[in-house]
């Protein structure tokens, strides 16, 4: 349930994040940070998981 919710802010957030927060990505630097912080997050979580 929790990682359904991760993934669902995260795609809210690649998605709305620019309008919402008022953020300027034209590089797209923010997403990069933010797919790299999700996928570093799951990995994390299996390893502490083991």
């Amino acid at each position: 349930m929790v990682a359904m919710i991760a993934i669902v802010m995260f795609v809210a957030l690649v998605g709305f994040g620019g309008k919402y927060f008022g953020w300027s990505d034209p590089d797209g630097t923010v997403t990069l940070a933010l797919i790299t912080s999700f996928i570093l997050g799951i990995i994390g979580g299996y390893k502490a998981k083991d």
